[in-house]
Protein backbone atom coordinates (compact mmCIF):
# COMPACT_ATOMS: atom_id res chain seq x y z
CA UNK A 1 0.00 0.00 0.00
CA UNK A 2 2.80 2.73 0.46
CA UNK A 3 4.56 1.89 -2.68
CA UNK A 4 0.73 2.32 -4.35
CA UNK A 5 0.68 5.62 -2.41
CA UNK A 6 4.32 6.81 -3.19
CA UNK A 7 4.01 6.16 -6.99
CA UNK A 8 0.22 7.89 -7.08
CA UNK A 9 2.01 10.80 -4.82
CA UNK A 10 5.55 10.56 -7.44
CA UNK A 11 2.97 10.70 -10.77
CA UNK A 12 0.93 13.51 -9.31
CA UNK A 13 4.04 16.07 -8.63
CA UNK A 14 5.26 14.66 -12.39
CA UNK A 15 1.90 15.78 -13.90
CA UNK A 16 2.01 18.97 -11.90
CA UNK A 17 5.11 20.11 -12.64
CA UNK A 18 4.84 19.50 -16.29
CA UNK A 19 1.64 21.60 -15.95
CA UNK A 20 3.08 24.33 -14.54
CA UNK A 21 5.98 24.29 -17.00
CA UNK A 22 3.57 24.27 -19.48
CA UNK A 23 1.55 27.08 -17.81
CA UNK A 24 4.62 29.19 -18.13
CA UNK A 25 6.32 27.96 -21.34
CA UNK A 26 2.48 30.04 -22.18
CA UNK A 27 2.83 33.24 -20.28
CA UNK A 28 6.33 33.18 -21.57
CA UNK A 29 5.69 33.05 -25.60
CA UNK A 30 2.41 35.12 -24.48
CA UNK A 31 4.86 37.88 -23.09
CA UNK A 32 7.35 37.95 -25.77
CA UNK A 33 4.62 38.39 -28.44
CA UNK A 34 3.99 41.41 -26.34
CA UNK A 35 7.23 42.14 -26.59
CA UNK A 36 7.55 41.88 -29.93
CA UNK A 37 4.57 44.00 -30.60
CA UNK A 38 6.21 46.80 -28.34
CA UNK A 39 9.52 47.30 -30.98
CA UNK A 40 6.94 47.18 -34.04
CA UNK A 41 5.67 50.30 -32.48
CA UNK A 42 9.01 51.70 -31.64
CA UNK A 43 9.93 51.57 -35.13
CA UNK A 44 6.80 52.50 -36.29
CA UNK A 45 6.73 55.67 -34.43
CA UNK A 46 10.37 56.83 -35.58
CA UNK A 47 8.57 56.39 -38.62
CA UNK A 48 6.04 58.49 -37.97
CA UNK A 49 8.26 61.34 -36.46
CA UNK A 50 10.08 60.92 -39.29
CA UNK A 51 7.48 61.57 -42.13
CA UNK A 52 6.59 65.33 -41.05
CA UNK A 53 9.94 66.24 -41.99
CA UNK A 54 10.04 64.04 -45.30
CA UNK A 55 6.99 65.96 -46.42
CA UNK A 56 8.38 69.94 -45.16
CA UNK A 57 11.71 68.70 -47.20
CA UNK A 58 9.92 67.65 -50.17
CA UNK A 59 6.68 70.44 -49.69
CA UNK A 60 9.55 73.69 -50.27
CA UNK A 61 10.18 71.71 -53.80
CA UNK A 62 6.99 70.83 -55.20
CA UNK A 63 4.32 73.48 -54.37
CA UNK A 64 1.64 71.97 -56.20
CA UNK A 65 1.27 68.42 -55.39
CA UNK A 66 -1.19 69.49 -52.26
CA UNK A 67 -3.17 66.46 -52.67
CA UNK A 68 -0.10 63.95 -52.17
CA UNK A 69 1.06 65.86 -49.07
CA UNK A 70 -3.04 65.73 -47.79
CA UNK A 71 -2.66 61.62 -48.61
CA UNK A 72 0.75 61.22 -46.46
CA UNK A 73 -0.69 63.13 -43.75
CA UNK A 74 -3.71 61.36 -43.39
CA UNK A 75 -2.21 58.03 -43.44
CA UNK A 76 0.13 58.92 -40.96
CA UNK A 77 -2.65 59.60 -38.56
CA UNK A 78 -4.35 56.41 -39.48
CA UNK A 79 -1.41 54.57 -38.78
CA UNK A 80 -1.21 56.43 -35.22
CA UNK A 81 -4.48 55.34 -34.52
CA UNK A 82 -5.25 51.74 -36.03
CA UNK A 83 -5.32 49.91 -33.17
CA UNK A 84 -5.59 45.72 -33.40
CA UNK A 85 -2.50 43.56 -35.30
CA UNK A 86 -4.83 43.67 -38.66
CA UNK A 87 -5.85 47.73 -38.43
CA UNK A 88 -2.27 48.16 -38.00
CA UNK A 89 -1.11 46.27 -40.87
CA UNK A 90 -3.57 47.95 -43.13
CA UNK A 91 -2.79 51.42 -41.85
CA UNK A 92 0.86 50.77 -41.95
CA UNK A 93 0.62 49.34 -46.08
CA UNK A 94 -1.37 52.10 -46.66
CA UNK A 95 1.25 54.88 -45.04
CA UNK A 96 4.29 53.06 -47.51
CA UNK A 97 1.96 53.50 -50.55
CA UNK A 98 1.45 57.02 -49.75
CA UNK A 99 5.44 57.18 -49.05
CA UNK A 100 6.25 55.05 -52.36
CA UNK A 101 4.05 58.29 -54.22
CA UNK A 102 6.13 60.52 -52.64
CA UNK A 103 9.40 59.27 -53.53
CA UNK A 104 8.15 59.10 -57.28
CA UNK A 105 6.79 62.52 -57.04
CA UNK A 106 10.52 63.16 -55.77
CA UNK A 107 12.78 61.87 -58.47
CA UNK A 108 11.03 64.66 -60.71
CA UNK A 109 12.91 66.95 -58.99
CA UNK A 110 16.71 67.04 -59.09
CA UNK A 111 17.15 69.73 -56.87
CA UNK A 112 15.35 68.18 -54.27
CA UNK A 113 16.76 64.41 -54.96
CA UNK A 114 20.17 66.38 -54.46
CA UNK A 115 19.47 68.53 -51.40
CA UNK A 116 21.24 66.90 -48.27
CA UNK A 117 18.49 66.64 -45.90
CA UNK A 118 15.98 65.00 -48.23
CA UNK A 119 19.10 62.37 -48.78
CA UNK A 120 19.67 62.02 -44.75
CA UNK A 121 16.00 61.41 -44.56
CA UNK A 122 15.71 59.06 -47.38
CA UNK A 123 18.97 57.17 -45.40
CA UNK A 124 16.70 57.49 -41.99
CA UNK A 125 14.18 56.27 -43.59
CA UNK A 126 15.65 53.34 -45.37
CA UNK A 127 17.07 52.26 -41.89
CA UNK A 128 13.91 52.26 -40.28
CA UNK A 129 12.04 50.24 -42.76
CA UNK A 130 14.84 47.26 -42.58
CA UNK A 131 13.91 47.71 -38.86
CA UNK A 132 10.81 47.50 -38.98
CA UNK A 133 10.59 44.24 -41.05
CA UNK A 134 13.38 42.76 -38.72
CA UNK A 135 10.60 43.57 -36.27
CA UNK A 136 7.65 42.34 -37.52
CA UNK A 137 9.67 39.05 -38.81
CA UNK A 138 10.16 38.41 -34.81
CA UNK A 139 6.75 39.21 -33.91
CA UNK A 140 5.45 36.69 -36.65
CA UNK A 141 8.14 34.32 -35.39
CA UNK A 142 6.63 34.98 -31.91
CA UNK A 143 3.09 34.72 -32.79
CA UNK A 144 3.94 31.12 -34.80
CA UNK A 145 5.87 29.54 -31.66
CA UNK A 146 3.11 30.53 -29.15
CA UNK A 147 0.07 29.28 -32.15
CA UNK A 148 1.91 26.38 -32.52
CA UNK A 149 2.46 25.64 -28.70
CA UNK A 150 -1.54 26.47 -28.20
CA UNK A 151 -2.66 23.53 -30.78
CA UNK A 152 0.05 20.80 -30.06
CA UNK A 153 -0.59 18.27 -27.49
CA UNK A 154 -0.32 18.53 -24.11
CA UNK A 155 -0.13 22.06 -24.07
CA UNK A 156 -3.43 22.69 -25.69
CA UNK A 157 -5.02 21.04 -22.41
CA UNK A 158 -3.40 23.45 -20.21
CA UNK A 159 -3.89 26.63 -23.35
CA UNK A 160 -7.73 25.81 -23.09
CA UNK A 161 -7.74 25.71 -19.36
CA UNK A 162 -6.24 29.05 -19.42
CA UNK A 163 -7.99 30.73 -21.83
CA UNK A 164 -4.50 31.13 -24.29
CA UNK A 165 -6.22 31.68 -28.01
CA UNK A 166 -4.54 32.10 -31.34
CA UNK A 167 -2.69 35.53 -32.19
CA UNK A 168 -2.98 37.29 -35.58
CA UNK A 169 0.44 37.59 -37.44
CA UNK A 170 1.22 40.67 -38.97
CA UNK A 171 0.65 40.20 -42.76
CA UNK A 172 1.23 42.98 -45.84
CA UNK A 173 -1.43 43.02 -48.40
CA UNK A 174 -0.15 41.64 -51.62
CA UNK A 175 0.07 44.70 -53.34
CA UNK A 176 2.11 46.15 -50.12
CA UNK A 177 4.53 43.63 -50.00
CA UNK A 178 7.57 45.56 -51.03
CA UNK A 179 9.72 48.35 -49.10
CA UNK A 180 9.43 51.98 -50.12
CA UNK A 181 11.68 52.52 -52.50
CA UNK A 182 14.51 54.93 -51.80
CA UNK A 183 16.28 55.86 -54.33
CA UNK A 184 19.63 58.02 -54.45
Amino acid sequence: MDILLLAFGAAFLFFGLAFILMYNSLVQKKIQIENAWSQIDVQLKRRYDLVPNLVETVKGYVKHEKALFENVTKARAAALGATGVSDKAQAENMLSSTLKSLFAVAENYPDLKANENFKMLQEELAGIENKIAYARQFYNDSVLSYNTAIHSVPTNVVAAMFGFTPKEFFRAEESEKQSVKVQF
